[in-house]
């Protein structure tokens, strides 16, 4: 498999290593998704990550859990991570507030790769907590706007209380030239926006199909829907990136649980060009 596109920077020199980082500030962005904010300024070195790249959160005496890294890679005093509560250790993160300890290791993987899409129009796709590792995305391509065509974010989630980043959503559509159409699954009586799938959203938008990157991330049925959306519309596999979740244990490869074929996600991914996993993806159970 090649990952030439997939870039990352140096290998972590302490994969292992645990280092005790204090929460900064908590914020809940719905009801079952929060962002910690985590203060770095007591770490040995400078904490350096691109876009698409994970850490693994450590809860003492708990266990700890890969987690996307949510914010900017140019603030290197602050690092952001979005979480869904789902299990015991995301539970056990979810109750800690300003000022407790967490371990952080990392980071690990594979990055989005921006620079694929410089001098073309970006089309980026997200569903549910899959903005998460989109938004380092889109604040390197803000901070390069001139350096893309157009830039589409499509995203969907379950109902408008389960919508990430409301704020930075509007920013984006008004401040930057950024084209956001945002859907639903299901809508309440304030909700005045589109209602269904995120794919339908591709009746919105025309795309250039030979001048487009398209960087894919949600739950797994919603990415395959995407991907065979994206196939119609003419879009070449080389040009389609994904990040594919598992579980992961040890982010370095040894453990096994996050196989995918022949593949590890935690260091051959989690960002994957298309034709690299399709026919994985293609295959039941896989």
């Amino acid at each position: 498999m090649t990952h030439e596109a997939m870039t990352a920077p140096a290998a972590v020199p302490d994969p292992m290593t645990v280092h005790p980082v204090s929460i900064r500030r908590v914020v809940w962005e719905t009801d079952d998704t929060f962002t910690l904010f985590l203060d770095l300024d007591r770490l040995p070195r400078p904490f350096q990550f691109r876009a698409g790249q994970f850490n693994m959160l450590y809860v003492f005496g708990v266990g700890e859990a890969a987690i996307s890294i949510s914010s900017d890679p140019v603030k290197s005093h602050t690092l952001a991570h979005t979480i869904h509560r789902v299990g015991t250790v995301t539970s056990a993160l979810a109750q800690l507030r300003k000022g407790d300890m967490i371990g952080v290791r990392g980071p690990f993987g594979t990055s989005w790769p921006i620079e694929e899409g410089s001098g073309k129009d970006v089309c980026i796709i997200a569903g549910g907590i899959g903005l998460a590792p989109l938004r380092p995305v889109m604040y390197e391509m803000l901070r390069r706007r001139q350096e893309f065509g157009r830039v589409i974010l499509l995203y969907g989630a379950r109902s408008p209380l389960d919508l990430l980043y409301r704020v930075e959503l509007e920013q984006w559509g008004k401040q930057h030239h950024v084209e956001v159409i945002v859907t639903v699954d299901r809508g309440d009586s304030s909700w005045k926006g589109h209602i269904g799938v995120v794919t339908a959203l591709f009746s919105y938008i025309k795309l250039d199909a030979r001048e487009t990157a398209a960087f894919v991330c949600g739950p797994e049925m919603m990415m395959k829907y995407t991907l065979d959306e994206l196939e119609r519309r003419g879009l070449p596999e080389n040009q389609v990136f994904l990040s594919l979740e598992r579980n992961m244990k040890c982010a370095i490869g040894i453990c096994g649980h996050c196989q995918f074929g022949p593949e590890f996600i935690c260091k051959d991914g989690p960002v994957f060009r298309l034709p690299d996993v399709r026919r994985l993806l293609e295959r039941k159970e896989m």
